[in-house]
This record gives structure tokens, sequence and C-alpha cells, in this order.
């Protein structure tokens, strides 16, 4: 299956003269600039114009369906759309109900404050982000942040006494700062300057997360989603990628996603992000952590697809040894992660055979046809910097991820 579906992915699929177009139906917040805006059926952003060019690579009309924030999962898994856009933060809870492509982009949650009078005053040299968001978190203090997404739950992870107001228009959180209704308004690095214009005394906190922004697939269009990631991968390698993001992203956007590296990165990231809930429903149902002879057969299958990917690709697979080494290397990162991961009555409980292990095996089958695209002469120490900034959040050390980082790049080396 998993050669049929890189099969798919390397050949772009034309249509005949006399055929009309396929309808591709594409989510859309509608309310996300620069990400994506729709008035009267036309869609801007950086979204539209991405999808607009697959849209005419693959021969597809696009249909644009409108989304609420807080009922993103539940219309995607209701078929309501194909793919969402409009600057889908990669979350775990969403892991396990859509697939994710490649990233096509990474911001950070950035605070814009009118500091209260209350508030410690601004020191020199600026004090450090979360230091400040820790002496902001008192009842007094008003915190406007759009309802339902990533950001509201940025927002509740790090002020546990402060008045949080979720707002269910995203262009409303900035209007409540505006007119005083709020202290601080959550956005992000991209949406954040433009909504700094015109305001007076306003800070700029952050960004003080990392976070990947990706298309994100109903988990039936396993075709879609391969094709997406093969068109991402080229369209990055040819710089049109940069070239949209530098048009509307602007200054926030921090360079290439769309790479073999950055990518197996970022696959390698979300996959660590659900280890936690699994080991929670491992504890749960009973089970241990370790079984050698699951691992044994994990590491046969991984093998066995990577040559199938890269047989569907036209590559070289990497050697069976590199390949062992880097599947060796996520599986004990993995289990560690497991094993730090706190016992709370309040962590998340996920079906591992229901919820969990498909989530998981869409994430492996993006990192199986990932790997033979690894090329050989990567920079080790290069590779190491970028392992331990994508990889931050996981809970790794230093020592767990440079090993990941280096059995990437043994991935390029000796074909």
């Amino acid at each position: 299956m998993l050669a049929l579906l890189a099969a798919c992915a390397v050949q772009p699929r034309t249509l005949p003269p006399s055929s009309e177009p396929r309808v591709l139906r594409v989510g859309t917040s509608s309310d996300y600039p620069p990400f994506s805006t729709l008035r009267d059926g036309q869609a801007s952003g950086f979204d539209a114009e991405l999808m607009q060019a697959y849209a005419s690579d693959r021969g597809y009309r696009l249909e644009w369906v409108r989304f609420r924030w807080p009922e993103l999962v539940a219309d995607l898994g209701a078929h309501r759309f194909d793919v969402a856009t409009s600057g889908i933060t990669v979350r775990p809870d969403r892991s396990l109900t859509g697939r994710y492509t490649v990233p096509v982009a990474r911001n950070g949650a950035l605070l814009l404050l009118r500091r209260p009078a209350w508030a410690p005053p601004p020191a020199s040299p600026p004090e450090e982000p979360l230091a400040l968001l820790r002496a902001l978190d008192r009842p007094e203090f008003r915190l406007a942040v759009n309802r339902g997404g990533h950001l509201e739950r940025v927002a509740r992870a790090h002020f546990h006494h402060a008045s949080i107001r979720a707002i269910p228009d995203n262009a409303a959180v900035r209007e409540a700062l505006a007119n005083g209704e709020a202290d601080a308004a959550l956005t992000n690095t991209f949406e954040g300057p433009r909504w700094a214009e015109g305001l007076s005394g306003i800070e700029r906190v952050g960004p003080f997360t990392r976070d990947v922004v990706a298309l994100y697939v109903e988990p039936s269009r396993a075709d879609l989603a391969a094709d997406l990631d093969t068109w991402l991968l080229q369209q990055e390698a040819s710089g049109a990628l940069e070239r949209i993001r530098a048009r509307h992203l602007g200054p926030g956007a921090t360079g290439p996603t769309a790479t073999p590296v950055d990518a197996l990165l970022a696959a390698t990231a979300e996959r660590l992000a659900l280890m936690p809930r699994v080991a929670t429903a491992k504890r749960r149902a009973g089970q241990p952590i370790e079984v050698l002879a699951q691992e044994a057969r994990v590491l046969d299958t991984a093998r066995k697809e990577v040559h199938e990917a890269a047989g569907a690709l036209g590559l070289a697979a990497p050697r069976d040894e590199a390949i062992t080494a880097f599947f060796q290397a996520q599986m004990d990162a993995a289990k560690q992660i497991q094993l730090r991961a706190p016992d709370t009555a309040e962590a998340p409980v996920n079906s591992l055979d229901g919820e969990l292990r498909p989530a998981l095996a869409r994430i492996s089958a993006r990192i199986s046809t990932l790997v033979p695209r690894i090329s050989g002469g990567l920079d080790r120490e290069a590779v190491r910097r970028k392992a331990r900034e994508e990889l931050a959040s996981t809970g790794l050390e230093g020592a767990e991820m440079d090993r990941l980082a280096d059995a990437l790049v043994e991935l390029g080396t000796g074909r």
C-alpha cells in the first residue's frame, strides 16, 4: 500500500482535455490573514495562492468551505472538506483525527501587551518572555484569544490565574485589545505585526513557542496527502514556496520548511508528541512500555517500506544498517518520553488501537517516503542544531536529539 501511495505521489495526475476538472474541497476559516480570507466566494492569502497553484498543476477546481476553529476536527471527520488550510498548527490531538502534510511554514505565539499599571515596569534589557508571562498571570490580567484554535491552548497552558476571554471571531480579538476590553491579545508572529499597526502603547512579547504549520488532510485521502507532500517538496526545491511565503507572510516566516530534512524532523516531532498519550493508554491497559519482539517486527516492516518507497520514487534506498539505526533511534526516543510521562488523572486517555496506532501509522507512512529523499553530504553539526530546534518541545535530552540527528545524516551516506 505504501508503494502504491508513493507511486501516486510521484506521478502528477493529468486530465484529458475534454474532462471536467475534479473538485477539491478546501476548508478555510476565512478570518485569518495573512493565511486566509474569503469574500464573495473569493479566497485570498497564503493558503489561497498555495492551493490555487496546486489545483492548476493537478487539474482541480477548488471549492472553498468555511469552518469555525472549534469545529475544525469535527468538520474534517464529517468529510465536509478534503483538506483544511488557514495556518493550521500541528498538534497531537489533531494528529489523531487527520493527516498532516509536510510543513509549509513555522511561527510562534506572540503576546500584544498594553502593560497594566500594576505590572512590573519594562526591564532593560527586556525580561525573558516566559518570566514576564508568569508575572502577568494574575486574576486582574485580561487576555483575549481566538476560541477553539491552537492559541487558546497556548493561553491556557501559560496562564492559570488570568481572566482569559476566548472570542469566536478572530478579528474581534484585536478589537478587544484596541478598545480596552483586554490588556493583551494572544496572536502569532505572522498576524501580530498587522494587528499592532495603529495601536499605541503596545509591546510585543515573544515569540515564546515554536510552531509548525501544515495542511490538514481528511485521513481517508491518503493519495491526496501523499501527492501534496510530493508537490510541496518540489515547490520548496524550486523556490516557488519560498516566494509565496515572502509575498504573504513577510519577515514572520523563518525559511524553508518543506525540505526532506525539515519535513523528516517535523514528522519525528509529531510522532513523539503522541508518546505521552501512548504511555497513558498502555498504563490503563496494563501493557509494558518496551516489547522487544514488537520492535523487531517494526524494524523489519520499516526496512521493507523504505525500500518500496524508494523504488516507487525511483531513488536508491539507504543502507539497511542506516534505516535500522534511524528507526531504532526513533523507537528509543519514543520509549524515553513514555517512561518520563507523568501518570496523572488529568492526562488525556485515547484508544491505543482505535486512535493512537492509526495516527502513528499515518505519520510513519510519511516518514518512510521521506527517508529515501535524504541526500548525502549533510553537515552533521548543522543537522544537530536543527534537530535541537525542531525537537525542543518533545522533552528529549540533548544527547537523545543528537542521536536522532546523527542517524538522519547517515541515511544519506554510502548508497
